[in-house]
């Protein structure tokens, strides 16, 4: 049995919020979306990338892992047909991750650099890998944390919904452990709170409640200057 909680703030700088998500605990279908480009494109691409999971998901006759895969595969196209079908769209595109709690595991499928994290009897681990140049080139090259912090291509995406097809989706599945928490976030979040930042935050709300964590993650960033906008989706085992 799991239970959730989101919540989105456009942070410090931005005008307006580029950031989508959708909890549906009783589907077990959690999903997130960072939106980029021009005008109002970004926050259009975030919301169809997101409905379109929920969409494919509630239409599925049997839920696994392929319907996640082709629920993520959906968004894509229908993001990419959006843009090139409007001159104004053009250039939009999202990250995006989902999870979807299966008998075989919490399954999650991740494009872009919106991450999920658990925190669970093992410390907190980051489940996905960013889909970045920082990295996919930047680390392989080998150069420094310090360098990669400050370097020209360290926001470059390498894949994202609607900038290409084919797609590439990382997915992973994990066994949740009872009381395991995980954290699905922009990079508005994980982007200017550092990992002990993070954990120590939800381990001082693993017997609150996953509303206050989350108000206490945005607000966090929001204190380290919320540069961006900054989402954060929580789920919790609790049988």
């Amino acid at each position: 049995m799991l239970e959730a909680f989101a919540m989105s703030d456009k942070g410090c700088v931005r005008s307006n919020n580029e950031d989508y998500c959708l909890i549906e605990p009783e589907r077990g279908l959690y999903v997130l979306a960072d939106g980029m480009g021009g005008a109002k494109a970004g926050e259009r691409a975030s919301r169809m990338a997101v409905d379109t999971v929920a969409e494919i998901v509630h239409a599925a006759p049997r839920l696994d892992s392929q319907v996640l895969l082709t629920a993520v595969e959906e968004a894509n196209r229908r993001v990419l047909a959006a843009a090139h079908g409007d001159p104004l769209l053009e250039g939009m595109g999202t990250t995006l991750v989902a999870a979807l709690d299966l008998a075989e595991g919490f399954s999650i499928a991740s494009v872009g650099d919106s991450r999920a994290y658990v925190l669970d009897g093992g410390g907190l681990r980051a489940i996905t890998d960013d889909q970045t140049w920082v990295n996919e080139v930047g680390r392989p090259l080998g150069l420094d944390e310090e360098s990669l912090r400050n370097h020209p291509m360290r926001h470059v995406l390498t894949m994202a919904i609607g900038a290409s097809t084919p797609l590439t989706v990382n997915y992973y599945s994990i066994a949740l452990q009872a009381g395991a928490l995980v954290l699905l976030c922009s990079d508005g979040l994980h982007g200017v709170l550092e990992p002990p930042q993070l954990e120590q935050i939800l381990r001082r709300g693993l017997h609150g409640t996953l509303e206050e964590s989350c108000r206490e993650l945005i607000a966090a960033a929001k204190e380290a200057g919320g540069p961006d906008n900054v989402t954060a989706v929580l789920v919790r085992k609790i049988a």
